[in-house]
């Protein structure tokens, strides 16, 4: 197996399930409860703000006791994340995994003023630490990225994994080229500055890695915040913040980065969350559609779990899996594919154009062509702080975010999406308990004509 889905499989497999808040809101929906907004289970700011501000009094003291025995900026940092990482990893999972504690409390845990400037740049910081001996090695390597980084064309942002994230490699994993490597380190590096204060309210980071199939957009990494504290790209576990160079700053990561599989082969991946999907895309021929890059320059996959199909009434289910239904089915899902345009919860890109990708914060609404002709996703996504709340056609939430894809990203939706019937020129979006087959048949049927199997 490829190096490259060797050391995401781990992490793959825990990124797209469902946390348990989640499973618990889906539940009260078969039951036919409403469940609240993500924003009304939240503690209120001020309760997170107080809670956190104490505890960063407490940390701001060992990182004091840390500092005076130690001149280097990084080694500083991970020796004081090591003191500290269990209390701050409580702390977040007390106050609901919200991420603006962090900033509300005006308290810069990786940065003191009445410390000295840096004096270093980015690759002198990793070059002269005891902790960065094996990324500063592998980067050295490459004359252009230490020139890069020793460079002030721009504020950078290296997420840096320390030794120990190499020893996660599998001995017998085989050795990457040195393109491939070089492909590696790029997406550790952002070409725009993203102190912790910038990452906690930010989904997904821009890196320096380009991709064809991203067409001319970057590749991006994502940022959580879970059990294991704050992450990038689900797994790897942010150690220290805010080590700030002459020319940047950098982030402490217990894993390495690995450019992310496409889309396709990461719902084969998952069978376990996308089975029913996986088996639908396969037998209608599209898996191997979506999965050809040369047709299309990034795009959106929002994509039902097994959960999402279940929800579905089953003589609906029965009947679209049939031998009779697969050109319905075909039309059903590409319904869900949107070719040419990535939408991050946080970043759009359109194929022809980056300008201006950022989503801006409060309500954001955009209209996606899909592959089913004639028809548009129209979504919503209302963004206050890291926040973000996303629906589909007004219902459909987005369950998660962000599976960041080297040919674009997925969207994980709450239900199967079903393209809506036209009443008096205006369109209705009907309830999936309430839809009948033939109701399906007679939605779908305009555009299974235009459908080879």
């Amino acid at each position: 197996m490829k190096l490259s889905y060797v050391l995401p499989l781990a992490a793959l497999s825990t990124a797209f399930v469902l946390p348990d808040e989640q499973v618990i809101s889906q539940i009260a929906i078969e039951s036919h409860k409403s469940a609240g907004s993500a924003f009304d289970r939240l503690p209120s700011k001020d309760q997170i703000v107080d809670n956190f501000e104490h505890s960063v009094e407490k940390l701001e003291d060992t990182y004091d006791r840390v500092a005076k025995c130690s001149k280097h900026a990084l080694d500083t940092a991970i020796d004081y994340a090591a003191a500290t990482g269990s209390d701050i990893s409580k702390k977040v999972q007390q106050t609901g995994f919200d991420a603006s504690s962090w900033i509300d409390s005006t308290v810069n845990i990786g940065s003191h003023g009445h410390h000295d400037p840096p004096n270093q740049t980015v690759y002198e910081l990793i070059a002269t630490s005891k902790y960065t001996t094996k990324l500063a090695a592998a980067i050295s390597e490459y004359p252009d990225l230490v020139t890069l980084l020793n460079g002030t064309l721009a504020n950078y942002t290296l997420f840096a994994p320390i030794d120990s994230a190499f020893e996660k490699i599998p001995e017998d994993a085989p050795k990457p080229s040195k393109e491939f490597l070089k492909k590696i380190l790029l997406y550790h590096v952002s070409p725009e500055f993203y102190p912790a204060q910038k990452v906690l309210v930010t989904h997904t980071v821009p890196t320096a890695l380009t991709v064809d199939t991203l067409g001319i957009g970057p590749q991006r990494l994502s940022t959580n915040i879970g059990l294991k504290g704050l992450t990038v790209n689900f797994y790897s576990r942010i150690l220290a913040i805010n080590i700030f160079g002459t020319n940047g700053v950098i982030h402490g990561l217990d894993s390495l980065l690995v450019p992310p599989p496409n889309a396709a082969d990461i719902i084969t991946f998952l069978p376990g969350q996308f089975s029913t999907l996986e088996l639908g895309l396969t037998k209608t021929g599209l898996l191997a559609a979506i999965n050809d890059t040369t047709s299309h320059y990034g795009g959106t996959l929002f994509a039902p779990s097994n959960f999402a199909f279940q929800k579905l009434p089953a003589k609906i289910t029965g009947f679209l899996f049939s031998s009779y239904g697969t050109k319905y089915l075909k039309a059903l899902l590409k319904y869900h594919v949107v070719a040419n345009q990535t939408l991050y919860s946080d970043a759009y890109y359109a194929a022809e154009s980056v300008d201006g990708n950022s989503i801006p914060k409060g309500i954001f609404h955009i209209d996606l062509p899909t592959s089913l002709e004639g028809k548009s996703l129209a979504v919503d996504v209302a963004r206050y702080g890291r926040l973000i709340e996303m629906k589909v056609n007004a219902f459909a939430r987005v369950d998660i975010e962000d599976g960041i894809a080297a040919d674009g990203v997925i969207q994980v939706v709450s239900d199967v999406l079903i393209p809506p019937k036209r009443i008096d020129r205006m369109e209705k979006h009907c309830q999936h308990e309430e839809l009948t087959v033939e109701e399906l048949k007679e939605r779908l049927e305009p555009y299974v004509e235009n459908v080879e199997l």
